[in-house]
């Protein structure tokens, strides 16, 4: 079974998890796409153990959240793990960016890759395709992040993510060039989508996600505060405060 995410219902260290389809794509309903659950805010301060696994560069991104005004404040931290690849995590991101808006809260992405969580199971020829085509964007986004830092990461998972999904654009070097150049990166690194050369670095960003909730899920992995799950996805993404009540909701309930 391939995994953008589990069919099975067992939970692991505490995660909530949701199920998606075959070939990692969530079952419809007539007329619906399936809603499937997420997590919630809280007002507390990352703490030192929340922070001492990030890179210096993450760490100073979290702790530099400001209100209107420019003044300080405390806030929560929420690490996702995605793949450009797939399309639930796309939305779910987007609605965690409409969370940022309404709670005091920071979403730190990092990267992992269902082609490296489906590597060794039995999956459609179709799908196998798609998976072996998905590491160059993986590649080129762990690069940003380690080469960038966490701001440049979001700003590219927003713009390749956006013509990768609404805009339907193929997945190639070129809309990986124009998704770089969106953000004003260098579409030289698109060169690194098609080396190994950090691939060390890429499977333990995965393994760092995956071990939070155990490996039979998928994308998107999130955890806050010590309570880490797989998904949610909601279809349409909510915006505004309906956002920020769901993942109060979703929090409480994964805890």
């Amino acid at each position: 079974m391939a995994k953008h995410g589990s069919e099975k219902n067992s939970r692991k260290k505490g995660a909530g998890k949701a199920g998606h389809g075959k070939d990692g794509h969530a079952k419809d309903r007539p007329g619906k796409q399936r809603e499937l659950l997420h997590g919630k805010a809280g007002d507390e301060a990352p703490t030192e153990r929340d922070l001492e696994s990030r890179p210096a560069d993450l760490t100073a991104a979290v702790a530099s959240v400001t209100d209107r005004d420019g003044e300080p404040i405390e806030s929560t931290v929420v690490d996702f793990w995605f793949d450009p690849a797939c399309p639930w995590a796309w939305i779910t991101s987007r609605w965690m960016l409409e969370v940022e808006q309404v709670r005091p809260l920071r979403t730190v992405f990092h990267v992992m890759s269902l082609a490296i969580l489906n590597e060794r199971r039995e999956v459609s020829d179709g799908y196998r395709r798609m998976l072996d085509g998905s590491w160059p964007a993986v590649r080129v986004a762990l690069a940003v992040e380690r080469e960038y830092g966490q701001e440049q990461l979001s700003a590219f998972y927003t713009a390749l993510g956006s013509r990768y999904h609404p805009q339907r654009e193929p997945r190639t070097r070129e809309t990986l060039e124009k998704a770089l150049s969106d953000v004003g990166l260098p579409s030289e690194l698109a060169d690194l989508g098609d080396t190994g050369d950090w691939d060390d670095e890429l499977r333990a960003s995965h393994r760092r996600g995956v071990e939070l909730v155990g490996d039979d899920v998928g994308t998107p992995v999130l955890h806050v505060g010590g309570v880490a799950w797989f998904g949610p996805v909601v279809t349409p993404a909510p915006t505004g405060e309906d956002a920020g009540r769901l993942f109060d909701a979703v929090r409480e309930l994964a805890t």
